[in-house]
């Protein structure tokens, strides 16, 4: 009998993609689930700015990219305002309630932590990264509202208003939503509403080939209404906030009425450095921000003149690692281990010059997997981003901001926002978007270009990851600065950060999504 010689591994897909960008005369809205994007395009349409349209898209979020964020969590954004011509870091982050204790998350010896985005020694029954040991003080909702009062057009109500359309019918389960709950079914079937939200009768939801299936949101929707009616302060201090500390303290979370009356979001200046004929914005703080600060500043004179070649290629993998081994010895940061990350990313541009880009999530997929009953509102697990040995800078303590991987940024021209960018991925978010900024600002690249060029991954720091695509030239250049691994581009499992942006150009509003991505899309109005 002849032998038949297999290979050694197989491709995960072999299906050729394309996504070309999108235009919209009065602007263009890109989020990772086009359903949520389609609602900021609408809200454009009729009239609204594009702050209105990303606050209208996060909340929709809510409902159609569950897993990935919602109002138990936690983020940042920055807003160019096209009347005042000035840019905002806006910062409602997640915080460790007061009544925290250190001592609730004892290391474990001998045993390795469930894989998750960080490389944290055990805790005792994970507490750190699920369950209601795991929640943080949420930002979202405080966030999301006062970025309308402060530079949106549209009132509260009116933003919140899809979200509540979306909650009533339910969330529309697609393969990838099959995908999502299986890959959590096992920390989802702990917690009652979580299960029976997410696994009814003990099944992961399937889309069928009749009609759409609509999964139940639990009280999500009630909820919604009640914030819709009573105005978004009750979620931290009214008959919301009242649920929501019930249902916390009752699982053993320390999460207080103080907490959430106590909560305030920061506008802030951002981190603003200068880079050829234009202006890169980025978040301060307890962000990414001051890691890619730290590499632009590395980047050798001419960096980038003669395109994506073997020199900017070296030259970007070797700033980018610098400025990372700085943000590990300086934060307390760990390594970044899996492919867990449940943050989203919205990108939005309107015809009159106002940008917004917001950078958002629950910080693991589902969160801390926790679905309150009362509620229906899905909480973070914002402590996993807490160093559980005491003693170090991002040691958890209560009362504190953790350190976090995202990192939107923006880019002005002459005073005028020109394109803005984010992405989710956790510590792969900032060398994804450090190239992109340089595709599109200094190496001239229009969205199609930039968003099919191959990238690389620094963020393990002692190796690079490098799109297999990419030239072996420049393969050889990046081993003169680290070990490479090569890896494809694909949907899933996902080794990138998967990012979005919007441009505003003489041709007018502009948008690009993540190609990879079976739901990423950008929509025009």
């Amino acid at each position: 009998m002849p032998s038949v010689s297999l290979p050694a591994a197989f491709p995960i897909e072999t299906w050729r993609i394309a996504k070309p960008p999108v235009r919209g005369a009065k602007g263009v809205v890109a989020a990772q689930n086009v359903e949520a994007a389609t609602v900021g395009a609408a809200v454009l349409s009729a009239g609204g700015n594009a702050v209105d349209a990303a606050v209208a898209t996060a909340l929709a979020l809510t409902v159609a990219e569950p897993w990935m964020s919602g109002l138990g969590g936690g983020g940042f954004a920055l807003v160019h305002d096209g009347d005042s011509s000035q840019t905002h870091a806006v910062d409602f982050g997640m915080i460790a309630p007061k009544g925290l204790d250190p001592a609730t998350y004892p290391i474990v010896s001998g045993r390795d932590a469930p894989p998750d985005l960080f490389g944290w020694p055990a805790v005792v029954e994970d507490r750190n990264l699920q369950g209601y040991h795991s929640i943080a003080v949420p930002g979202s909702c405080a966030g999301y509202a006062t970025m309308l009062e402060r530079f949106g057009t549209w009132s509260w109500a009116d933003a919140i208003g899809p979200a509540v359309d979306l909650a009533e019918r339910g969330h529309r389960v697609t393969w990838w939503t099959t995908l999502q709950v299986a890959a959590e079914a096992g920390w989802l079937r702990r917690y009652p509403e979580s299960a029976r939200i997410w696994l009814p009768d003990g099944l992961i939801p399937v889309a069928t080939d009749a009609a759409p299936t609509n999964n139940s949101m639990g009280a999500l929707a009630a909820t919604l209404t009640r914030l819709r009616d009573a105005g978004w302060r009750d979620f931290y201090e009214g008959e919301i906030a009242a649920a929501l500390v019930a249902d916390l303290n009752a699982g053993g979370s320390t999460v207080s009425m103080a907490d959430l009356a106590a909560y305030v979001v920061r506008i802030v200046e951002p981190i603003t450095r200068a880079r050829g004929d234009h202006h890169l914005h980025l978040p301060p703080g307890y962000t990414a921000g001051p890691t890619f600060a730290g590499a632009l500043g590395r980047l050798p004179d001419g960096f980038g003149q003669a395109g994506p070649d073997a020199v900017a290629y070296r030259a970007m993998a070797d700033a980018m690692i610098e400025s990372y081994k700085v943000r590990l010895a300086t934060m307390g940061h760990a390594g970044d281990v899996g492919d867990r990350s449940c943050t989203t990313h919205i990108s939005a541009v309107d015809a009159d010059g106002t940008m917004a880009v917001i950078t958002t999530t629950l910080l693991s997929r589902f969160g801390s997997r926790v679905v309150l009953p009362g509620t229906g509102i899905l909480m973070n697990n914002g402590v996993n981003w807490f160093d559980p040995r005491p003693g170090g800078a991002n040691s958890i303590a209560p009362g504190q901001r953790p350190l976090s991987n995202m990192s939107p940024a923006l880019a002005t021209r002459d005073g005028k926002a020109w394109f803005g960018l984010g992405a989710s991925g956790g510590r792969k978010i900032m060398p994804a978007i450090f190239q992109l900024a340089s595709f599109l600002g200094v190496m001239g690249m229009d969205l199609e270009a930039a968003f099919q060029q191959p990238r690389i991954d620094i963020s393990l720091v002692d190796r690079i990851t490098a799109d297999e695509r990419l030239d072996p030239t420049i393969l050889a250049a990046l081993a003169t600065v680290a070990s490479v691994d090569t890896a494809a581009a694909v949907a899933y499992p996902s080794g990138w950060a998967i990012p979005n942006a919007v441009m505003l150009d003489n041709d007018g509003p502009s948008g690009a999504a993540h190609v990879f991505g079976p739901l990423n899309a950008a929509v025009g109005a």
